[in-house]
């Protein structure tokens, strides 16, 4: 007997890294192994000294073969054993180790768009849709594209065991969002690698191709994010360990270091519009969408909570924020004696 595992990795991709995966046989008595590939197809290696390494960190039931077979991430190793320059888990795993007594904890809103051809689905073929505004959390086949596939991906996710926490129809015609947490800062970048894989792979049993541009509209219309909400033991119990988050986010360099690890093209979506600050302030604020981070109202009535980075694209790398955040909050609690 045997089941089928499909690897998945991260590739080299530059500014924006992509998804690859394959297939692996294996007997059924056995897990899933150290593997290969070809990292020269990949920009993760030079066609003289193209072996590249899979080395699993993940794995869930496969929602789409279904059976026994497995869904299978995997981080990029050198063929040394240490870890690839492309490689963001691992830098991310050292950091959750040094801080892991502050217990963070992240929820993330990933946006998307869906694309039939050279349009956002939903979008006529000339010219453009009414005016943003009705689609928002919408219902109604005048407003609301693509419900088939984001109902098919929810099942596949939960049926992957991922703890997706929400979806809902965004501002643009054929964008949505899904939520995965809250979970530590591992947990919760593996699974958005592997809901973002489900995504693709569940839009290409319909003919549509997902995007997590940033700015996939030019003008008038919103752009598309990963809002980032984080909180840490201190976090969830006083209401000045918020704070002091917060104003950490905005010390010194720390907002540029941030924002330029956020996903490429933030400037074209963080502008001071459509529910954005520009990504050259830095600023936060109660129950303020405009804002660099929002403490949300609630968090201010009980006093505790977490708070909402708003800058992250949809297309950000969820190892990299998630590590930034972490350090650069955790830090700053243990010093102020507050972790």
């Amino acid at each position: 007997m045997s089941y089928r595992a499909e690897y998945i990795w991260i590739d080299g991709t530059s500014p924006t890294a992509k998804l690859r995966s394959k297939t692996k046989i294996l007997a059924t008595d056995t897990m899933p192994p150290t593997w290969g590939f070809d990292g020269s197809s990949t920009n993760q290696a030079e066609g003289h000294a193209s072996d590249r390494v899979l080395e699993p960190v993940f794995t869930c039931p496969d929602p789409i073969r279904g059976g026994d077979d497995v869904l299978v991430l995997c981080e990029v190793l050198n063929t040394d054993g240490t870890a690839h320059v492309s490689n963001t888990r691992a830098s991310l795993a050292a950091v959750t180790q040094e801080f892991t007594g502050q217990q963070p904890l992240f929820g993330i809103e990933q946006e998307y768009t869906f694309f039939e051809g050279t349009r956002p689905l939903g979008f006529p073929e000339n010219g453009f849709p009414a005016p943003q505004g009705g689609y928002y959390c919408g219902v109604g086949a005048d407003e609301i594209f693509g419900r088939e596939i984001v109902e098919q991906h929810l099942e596949n996710c939960l049926a992957a065991g991922l703890e997706i926490s929400g979806i809902n129809a965004e501002v643009m015609p054929g964008q949505w969002e899904f939520q995965v947490g809250p979970l530590s800062p591992l947990e919760v970048s593996d699974q958005l690698w592997i809901a973002r894989w489900l995504l693709y792979r569940t839009a290409e049993e319909y003919g549509v191709t997902v995007t997590l541009d940033p700015k996939p509209v030019k003008g008038d219309w919103n752009g598309a994010g990963a809002h980032t909400n984080f909180s840490t033991k201190a976090m969830r119990e006083s209401y000045t360990a918020i704070i002091a988050a917060c104003e950490a986010l905005g010390e010194g360099s720390k907002p540029l270091d941030h924002v330029k690890n956020y996903g490429a093209g933030i400037d074209e979506r963080l502008t001071g519009l459509h529910e954005t600050a520009p990504w050259d302030e830095y600023t936060y604020g109660v129950s303020d969408r405009g804002a660099s981070v929002r403490i949300p109202w609630q968090v201010e009535k009980d006093g505790k909570g977490y708070i909402e980075d708003r800058r992250p694209n949809a297309n950000m790398d969820p190892y990299l924020v998630t590590r930034l955040i972490t350090d650069t909050c955790c830090s700053a609690l243990q010093k102020a004696g507050l972790a």
